[in-house]
């Protein structure tokens, strides 16, 4: 017989058997019962299923809309609500150009489930837009010739408003950074800047 080598453990098949049924055993024994006590912390799991009724406050309108669980708030909007300033383009929140508004805050359309805005204050580029001329962002992109093909300038004009709401002097490290999540694949970005730089000198003159 070889003599085992020294700092090895010796086991027999029948030992290794025994061993894994031992665990397999307790996984039983312990997983569906670490499972219920995590549910029962959890409470109920609700899941919507077909097609439901919710509320979507938009552009300072409450809009009643039946959507599907798995709907974004990009395709309602759009689909629903015919407000096409948010617009599909990567479908994967890497573009910025379906940006909107929610709860004051800039957040990618296509990647919010409309359910999940339920309830919550949703702000698009038309509620950005006065009823009669344009807002100073906008004005200041007309100006600065900040756009080309304009695909993706509702999507800025939303991410800019939103840093000189909450910052109304920015410098501009902080304009790159609000914009940081949106793509111009025409290359306007220096326009964009600089746009985004006149709008908040405008708006703190005037504040």
């Amino acid at each position: 017989m070889e003599e085992q080598p020294k700092g090895l453990l010796r086991l027999s098949r029948r030992g290794l058997l025994k061993g894994l049924g031992a665990g397999a055993a307790g996984t039983a024994v312990v997983g569906p019962a670490a499972k219920r006590a995590a549910a029962e912390d959890a409470g109920p799991v609700k899941i919507a299923k077909g097609r439901v009724p919710i509320t979507l406050k938009v552009n300072g309108a409450s809009q009643r809309v039946t959507v599907e669980p798995r709907q974004t708030l990009l395709e309602i909007l759009r689909n629903q609500l015919d407000l096409t300033g948010a617009k599909p383009v990567c479908n994967h929140a890497s573009c910025g150009a379906c940006t909107v508004q929610i709860d004051g805050k800039p957040r990618y359309s296509c990647q919010t489930l409309a359910i999940d805005a339920d309830g919550h204050e949703i702000r698009t580029v038309e509620g950005i837009t006065p009823k009669e001329g344009l807002s100073p962002v906008q004005a200041a992109f007309v100006e600065k010739d900040a756009l080309m093909c304009g695909f993706c300038t509702p999507g800025f004009v939303v991410s800019v408003t939103s840093l000189l709401e909450r910052n109304p002097n920015p410098t501009l490290e902080e304009v790159k950074r609000a914009c940081a999540g949106n793509t111009c694949r025409c290359g306007t970005y220096p326009r964009v800047f600089e746009a985004a730089m006149t709008a908040a000198q405008r708006m703190w003159k005037e504040a």
